[in-house]
This record gives structure tokens, C-alpha cells and sequence, in this order.
């Protein structure tokens, strides 16, 4: 019989915290641990407050159904808009434009007795009304016809009013569904300006709308 070397069986040995692989291991877990603290400790940052339903414009009353409710994190300056833990304020009116979508800042809100605009109607020129909708931010030109003269000649246009809100649009169709030159339009007009735009309508001035840069119209989401 021939003396062949018999194998020795290797003893498995215990970790050792020196051991590169479960130091990684470890390192990893820990990682984990404090992405998870850090995402639950930052979404419970998160308030909830008011945003526009639509567009809220002067003159209208905050009822619930114009408002939604958002989630957001807006550390210090979150005392500057409504939150959404209680309530809107009773008896709040719109005092300036909230476009749809944003979150609602207390200073857009007041009282009637604060609103420093009125409702007026106007004809238009409905080619440049065509584009507008319910919200759109506007400058009002008016042209006056040239004195002494018997044909339709005007001086030139005149920025009235600058930055009004559109609060309605008529239809543009004049008597027997023919198209009309002009369409009527409620604006919101800062109240001391009515007094001089209805008296440069009654003089026969055209009236047109022209929408201020970025503003809402037609086609927007």
C-alpha cells in the first residue's frame, strides 16, 4: 500500500469585523437607513395649503369650489399664503388676479369695501377680443375720432387702462347671426378710470384689448 497525503480539511472561520465584505455590508445598510430618515423627515415638511381651482379674479367671492387643495413645502414664506388647514376666510373677495393652478396669497384677498375696481362692459374690436378668455390680463387703447371731420378718421390710439381683468366675454355675432366689428367684454377697471373710459366711449372712440406679456389666452392649459 502506497502512503499517499491525506487531505486536511480547512475549519470555516468566523467573521472578523475587519473583513472588507462585511464592513461594506454594514456601511450600505447604514446608508439606507439614513436616505429613509431623511425622505420621511423632509415629506412631513410638507403643508397643505390653498391653490386656484380657475382663475380667480377681482371682484369674486372665495367660495371652496374655487380653490383645491396642494401639499407643499415652502419653509419661511409659507405665512404668505392660505393655508388649507382650515376654511377660506368668510366674506373674502379676490382683490387681484390668482392665475389657476397657483397657490393663493393672503394679499390677493380683502373685503369689498377694499376693492378698488368695477365691473364695466365694452365693445371691442373682436378681432382683437378673439383671442381672449375668461381671466386674460389686458391694456384698453381707445381712438377718438378727429374733431370736425365727417369721415371716420382718428386721432391715433391711447393706452386707457393698462392691466385689466377679463371677467366675461359676450358673444361676437351682431343681428341675424352676421359677424359683428365689435364684441362686448366685462374688464375689471380700476374705479377711478371708469369716468374717463366711458366718456371716451361716448365720444366714439374704438376700443381695443390688447393682452399684456405671459398673460392667459386662448390655447393656455
Amino acid at each position: 500500500m502506497s502512503n499517499l497525503p491525506t487531505p486536511q480539511a480547512k475549519r470555516l472561520r468566523k467573521p472578523s469585523w475587519r473583513d472588507a465584505r462585511l464592513l461594506s455590508g454594514l456601511l450600505l445598510v447604514l446608508l439606507s437607513t439614513a436616505a429613509g430618515s431623511w425622505a420621511i423627515a423632509h415629506a412631513d415638511d410638507r403643508v397643505p395649503m390653498y391653490a386656484a381651482s380657475g382663475p380667480l379674479l377681482p371682484g369674486q367671492a372665495l367660495s371652496p369650489e374655487r380653490l383645491t387643495r396642494v401639499d407643499v413645502r415652502l419653509d419661511d414664506a409659507v405665512a404668505g399664503y392660505l393655508p388649507a388647514s382650515s376654511g377660506p376666510p368668510r366674506d373674502a373677495v379676490v382683490l387681484r388676479e390668482v392665475r389657476e393652478g397657483e397657490l393663493v396669497p393672503r394679499s390677493a384677498l380683502g373685503t369689498r369695501e377694499q376693492l378698488d375696481s368695477q365691473p364695466l362692459t365694452l365693445q371691442a374690436d373682436a378681432t382683437s377680443a378673439s383671442t381672449l378668455k375668461e381671466g386674460s390680463v389686458v391694456d384698453v387703447y381707445v381712438n377718438l375720432p378727429k374733431a370736425g371731420t365727417t369721415s371716420r378718421e382718428f386721432e391715433g390710439p391711447q393706452k386707457a387702462v393698462e392691466s385689466a381683468s377679463v371677467l366675461r366675454l359676450g358673444e361676437d355675432r351682431g343681428a341675424l347671426g352676421s359677424s359683428s366689428a365689435t364684441r362686448p367684454i366685462v374688464l375689471m377697471v380700476p374705479s377711478t378710470q371708469v369716468g374717463d373710459l366711458i366718456g371716451a366711449v361716448d365720444n366714439g372712440a374704438r376700443v381695443t384689448l390688447v393682452a399684456v406679456p405671459g398673460a392667459v389666452t386662448k390655447g393656455d392649459s
